[in-house]
């Protein structure tokens, strides 16, 4: 049931090229089995660097895809090919996983999954380095390496025999340690060096600043890389109920996050303001004022410099006079929505 380290030397590439200098880096594969899903692949594949997709296979296209642009002049023209039939390989493999672990839990037939993640990480300014290898079987943890004590831990009594058998192959074992404390860390340092244009840049957020149904939302998108803050505040005090929801990927490998205030109708009624921050540079601001449980306007949509946030108010307030024509009256709406959108 081991993943081999043959197989991970082959999906980490070629030599190794002296790192530029970023923060704590990170390289990831994932491998997924599953039975009983006629329409999803038996077998799927990715790796990840610095928590960006790298490559992809699965066992219906049998193509190892690259997803990064810096890959093919940097691993040469072959690597896909190379890869490719070293994950063929593994396919079958990884099917033979799922039939023994469905033996040990007593399971015949059903949909079951069997997966696994591999990697280091290396942090450029210390030098502190580590590694991990994990399994899992129908979504629980099944055996994790303890690189530190050299040994394995069973999750399950299901899993035990397992351990039992890995702990035993001390060739194993000590292979283990030298591949993700030395190979994969030369493998990472120049897969950080190769990609350097794409992991060094950085791009600012765009941000909005709107009330939806009973809460006020903030959403930040097309910033790189994927570390941001959010904060949220009412009349100048910072909301603690906020709920920040994950970091989600675009499809331009930037990404997006939004955070949610609900608040109650009596308290609608302020003014909110959004911060984001991210290392691409000032903070951004946004502002919305909302009265009677309406908005009158974002005020404030602008990216701080110097600490200095210039704000705008947007808002007309149209006042009914007796007197009016029904004309006049429609006129004078007609104004005060274009207002608020200026």
């Amino acid at each position: 049931m081991k993943l081999t380290v043959c197989l991970l030397v082959l999906l980490l590439g070629v030599d190794y090229v002296h790192q530029v200098s970023g923060a704590t880096h990170s390289w990831k594969a994932y491998f997924t089995s599953t039975t009983g899903l006629s329409e999803f692949p038996e077998f799927v594949a990715l790796n990840e660097l610095d928590n960006e997709e790298m490559a992809y296979f699965d066992s219906k296209t049998n193509r190892f895809v690259i997803k990064q642009s810096w890959m093919a002049g940097a691993l040469g023209k072959d690597y896909e090919e190379q890869q490719s039939n070293a994950l063929k390989a593994h396919a079958q493999h990884f099917k033979t996983n799922v039939r023994v672990a469905m033996e040990r839990f007593n399971q015949t037939q059903g949909v079951h999954t069997f997966q696994s993640m591999h990697g280091c990480m290396w942090d450029d300014k210390s030098q502190a380095v580590n590694g991990f290898s994990q399994y899992g079987y129908d979504g629980e943890d099944f055996v994790t390496l303890d690189l530190e004590n050299q040994r394995y831990i069973a999750t399950t009594p299901q899993s035990t025999i397992t351990k039992q058998k890995w702990d035993n192959d001390r060739y194993l074992v000590e292979g283990e340690k030298n591949f993700y404390l030395h190979t994969c860390i030369e493998w990472l340092k120049k897969y950080v060096q190769y990609g350097s244009s794409t992991l060094e840049r950085k791009v600012h957020p765009e941000v909005t600043l709107l009330q939806k149904g009973s809460g006020v939302v903030c959403h930040a998108t097309g910033f790189y890389p994927d570390g941001v803050m959010i904060t949220l505040k009412r009349d100048g005090e910072e909301m603690q109920d906020v709920d920040v929801g994950e970091t989600l990927p675009n499809e331009d490998g930037t990404f997006q996050k939004r955070a949610v205030l609900t608040v109650s109708p009596e308290m609608k009624k302020g003014q909110y303001t959004c911060e984001v921050a991210h290392k691409s540079g000032p903070p951004t601001f946004k502002t919305l004022i909302v009265e009677d449980g309406n908005i009158l306007g974002i005020i404030i949509g602008c990216v701080a410099a110097a600490a200095v946030v210039i704000g705008v108010i947007v808002a007309i307030v149209m006042m009914k006079k007796k007197g009016y024509k029904k004309a006049e009256q429609s006129d004078s709406e007609s104004d005060h929505s274009n207002g608020a959108r200026a």
